[in-house]
């Protein structure tokens, strides 16, 4: 008989209010996944086993906030779970930077499995600084770490995901410096929350996890996606996910702006400017990075062309980003 693999919890950072605590995670076998791995073969058995999970279904997990409070929430048959519950009072345990720190554990007594970490798995969630003056949500993909989204037959996204670690991925020239002066605004002390959303799937949250922390970008929740199952198909005027998932973030926090950052290459362009539109005054700008695509370009080019309700910028070099979020007063000038 092979050994099993021990246990794990994997804790998404997420987002709440003081009262809303809305978690999010997954349960699975470790895998003992080396991001810094290096070697061809050795890489793409880490792929493969980002994606062939052995999920934990059907089972308990407690989550414990403080030496005093609990809170439990079931798995699903893939192994993921949410909480999304209205809470009392959680001031008491934010950090200055805005952070909850919370502690996940299996409460399944039944559960006749080893677990890492004697059945302690750190998790946060952030419930912003009452400093923010505005938020930022912005892509991965193409807008921060480049993946090749627009390369024929997508080929370099396989590549870069597949054959490349999450140590030996470069972000974008100068984008973990503008994330930062947003996060600090304009009097450097405002602590503007960062919110990553992306329409990769899970399996891939401690990869992109690990690339953001690397790269120095600022700590903010990442917010992926559900990898489809097979032969499943959208249905007819569906929302976007990614949409739906910004809509949420609008709501969740109703006296806040945002700025929209993404890319030019895939949707981003016109989930944003339905966004505009579903939540009038509350988006102060779009910043768009350029791609390498012609006919792309011309597109989002013509898309925005006669565009006044909020400032726009297509971006070819984070200077310019810089620059303009200097100008519209969302960063210090100095």
């Amino acid at each position: 008989m092979f050994k099993k693999d021990a246990l794990q919890i994997i804790v998404f950072q997420t987002y709440g209010t003081s009262n809303h605590l809305y978690l999010r995670g997954r349960a699975i076998e470790d895998e003992s996944i080396n991001l810094e791995q290096k070697g061809a073969f050795k890489l793409l058995f880490n792929a493969w086993k980002r994606f062939e999970t052995d999920e934990i279904k059907n089972t308990q997990i407690r989550v414990k906030v403080g030496d005093d409070k609990f809170f439990y929430t079931n798995t699903d048959d893939r192994g993921y779970f949410l909480l999304d519950e209205k809470v009392e009072n959680l001031s008491d345990y934010v950090t200055e930077e805005g952070w909850i720190h919370l502690v996940f554990s299996y409460s399944a007594e039944n559960l006749k499995r080893t677990i890492q970490s004697d059945n302690r798995f750190p998790g946060e969630i952030l419930i912003p600084s009452k400093k923010a003056a505005f938020g930022v949500i912005t892509d991965i993909d193409d807008t921060i770490l480049h993946t090749g989204l627009v390369s024929i037959l997508k080929w370099r996204v396989l590549f870069n995901t597949l054959l490349t670690s999450a140590g030996k991925r470069m972000p974008l020239d100068g984008a973990p410096e503008f994330y930062h002066l947003l996060h600090q605004g304009k009097t450097g002390e405002e602590s503007n929350p960062i919110f990553y959303v992306s329409h990769s799937p899970w399996n891939l949250y401690r990869y992109l996890e690990y690339f953001l922390k690397k790269n120095n970008f600022p700590k903010g929740p990442i917010i992926l996606r559900n990898f489809p199952k097979p032969f499943s198909k959208k249905a007819k005027g569906e929302i976007p996910q990614k949409q739906k998932e910004i809509s949420n973030i609008l709501k969740t926090y109703p006296e806040l702006k945002f700025i929209l950052i993404g890319d030019s290459g895939e949707h981003d362009p016109d989930i944003y400017m339905q966004i505009v539109n579903l939540f009038p005054n509350r988006i102060l700008a779009i910043y768009l990075r350029s791609v390498n695509h012609k006919k792309k370009m011309l597109r989002v080019k013509g898309l925005y062309e006669n565009y006044k309700t909020i400032p726009v910028l297509l971006v070819d070099k984070s200077e310019e980003a810089i620059e303009h979020a200097k100008l519209h007063g969302f960063i210090s000038l100095k």
